[in-house]
């Protein structure tokens, strides 16, 4: 048996009823076998990068234990988009839900179609606010600062809101 990790979800929407996106997302990433929900962030209201040219968007970051692997982890989060009407059709451009794996415990994975960590998290405004929100001391391998120290290092502005704290709704039924 697999030791549990710790892994920390980027979620994001900027389509629709954006925060039911979000909060449905942590509902069925809660549901993931051998996996377990630990906290989520408070909901942020953050402007779009790359293509600004659409609506803002709500964010938050979801931490879990989990011993699911990165790529079983992977399709699972893969498999909540698809459910949730992900279109990949424009790349930055707007989506009914966005989930990336930010961090999956301390290690560095470079595979075809996934980079843990996040390749862009300690540029992003967005991931590093609810990040450092739920944990500040948490340390990027390969950077080696933590989420509070690399959002204290921001160069580039993003407006960012944090709206509400989180509240993980039962599914009525």
């Amino acid at each position: 048996m697999t030791e549990p990790v710790t892994v920390y979800i980027g979620i994001g929407s900027n389509m629709g009823d954006r925060q039911a996106y979000c909060e449905e997302a942590v509902r069925l990433i809660s549901g993931f076998s051998k996996t377990s929900l630990i906290t989520v962030s408070s909901l942020y209201e953050t402007a779009p990068l790359e293509m600004i040219d659409q609506d803002w968007f709500i964010n938050c970051v979801a931490a879990v234990r989990t011993t699911l692997t990165p790529p079983e982890l992977l399709r699972a989060c893969q498999e909540v988009e698809q459910f949730l009407g992900r279109k990949r059709s424009v790349r930055y451009g707007p989506r009914t839900i966005d989930l990336d794996i930010l961090f999956y415990d301390d290690r560095i994975v470079r595979e075809a179609d996934l980079t843990i960590p996040h390749p862009r998290a300690h540029e992003r405004r967005f991931v590093l606010e609810p990040l450092a929100e739920i944990a500040p001391e948490l340390e990027h391998p390969a950077l080696r600062k933590t989420a509070s120290q690399l959002l204290k290092g921001m160069r580039n502005h993003q407006d960012v809101r944090r709206l509400a704290p989180f509240h993980l709704k039962q599914k009525a039924g």
